[in-house]
């Protein structure tokens, strides 16, 4: 078996398991109960804010977990929305966002607000021409992700946050594909908002965290909640919680994105005579452990199927948008027609994949393209 999926999650790493089941069993308490039972299981929670933090390069008071990376976005879109509504009800995005950042703008546009959704140029990015040129007096947010899940491309956030800050106007980052993985310094401590998600990173499922700037105006979602700063309601899962911050310390530990370069330029030069096409950003504005790829003439859903069969698993595209007959956002907003947006597929891996582990995806590759020739024939 080969797993080329990392970018829909990775496995829960030892470490974060034996976390879990140690958290569970001896801190069983409600971190809200005034006892030293639930005193005990505040502290590992608090002990775990501290730690997202340090990954993120922010601060904890700014830390608020949730359930997963989709409830972070949703968290700190319509919140700050709400809360900036009176300032104007502008907001600047991507076509290439993920599925939750796409329902909260739809959510908000039928609540008066007007949502632009710029597309992407050939290299994958958001220009930043484009964002200029579509900011007004009343625009008040602007939400773009870090990493594109499905092709990888790298979007140029340390200079919107700076286009954002000069015009007074909150930003958003979606960090769910980046976080731990590439670097947030140039822009951490600037961003008003960002978002995470434990399983991408070898947490638990069903665990995430949102960081909103202590100084940033926000509006519960639904006022009255104690729980999270009143954001988010709920007895936090302190096991999940725990277990996500050691996952998180444990993969900024072995993140290596010199091996990882390795392994998709080893990709590439195995694919070199093949008819696959890499759909990717420069390489200056590529994450390497995501690489969208079609071939003319098949669907991405058969090459995935077909590789399936041989025991290598990849996608078509975010797992979120895997009902979605169209495919992937991201080639669509670069402008590719829908039938092109059908042939797309995505292998995505991790430090913890291994060069014969690449080896097979190209062989499996190859064999699927053989196959279909040899049909045609």
């Amino acid at each position: 078996m080969v797993y080329a999926d990392y970018a829909a999650t990775a496995p829960m790493t030892e470490q974060a398991i034996e976390t879990y089941r140690d958290i569970a069993k001896r801190f069983y308490g409600n971190p809200s109960s005034p006892h030293n039972e639930g005193t005990n299981a505040k502290q590992i929670v608090e002990n775990a804010r501290r730690m997202i933090a340090h990954c993120a390069g922010v601060m904890p008071e700014g830390i608020y977990f949730t359930g997963s990376g989709t409830e972070g976005n949703l968290i700190a879109i319509l919140s700050i929305a709400r809360a900036n509504a009176q300032k104007g009800k502008h907001i600047i995005t991507s076509a290439a966002e993920h599925t939750s950042v796409h329902a909260a703008m739809n959510t908000l546009e039928q609540e008066g607000f007007r949502i632009t959704r710029l597309p992407l140029g050939q290299n994958g990015q958001v220009r930043l021409q484009a964002i200029r040129e579509v900011i007004c007096e009343d625009t008040i947010l602007i939400s773009i992700q870090h990493i594109n899940s499905e092709i990888g491309s790298i979007q140029p956030i340390e200079q919107i946050t700076k286009l954002a800050k000069k015009h007074q106007i909150r930003c958003h980052v979606d960090c769910v594909q980046s976080f731990t993985k590439f670097p947030l310094e140039s822009f951490a401590s600037e961003v008003d908002a960002m978002t995470f998600s434990a399983h991408k990173v070898g947490g638990p499922k069903g665990c995430g965290a949102v960081y909103i700037h202590p100084k940033c105006k926000v509006a519960p979602l639904f006022p009255g909640l104690t729980h999270e700063g009143g954001l988010r309601g709920g007895t936090v899962d302190v096991p999940g919680i725990a277990a996500f911050a050691v996952a998180a310390i444990e993969s900024k530990e072995q993140t290596n994105l010199l091996y990882l370069s390795t392994l998709r330029n080893t990709l590439k030069k195995l694919l070199v005579d093949s008819p696959y096409q890499f759909v990717e950003a420069p390489t200056e504005a590529q994450y390497p452990a995501i690489c969208g790829m079609r071939m003319n003439g098949l669907e991405g859903q058969y090459i995935m199927l077909r590789l399936n069969e041989r025991g290598i698993y990849i996608s078509t595209g975010s797992a979120c948008d895997v009902n979605n007959s169209v495919g992937t956002k991201a080639i669509i907003a670069m402008g590719y027609h829908k039938d092109e947006a059908r042939q797309f597929f995505r292998i995505s891996f991790s430090s913890h994949t291994t060069r014969e582990d690449i080896k097979k995806v190209a062989e499996g590759l190859i064999e699927v393209s053989r196959y279909t020739n040899s049909l045609e024939l």
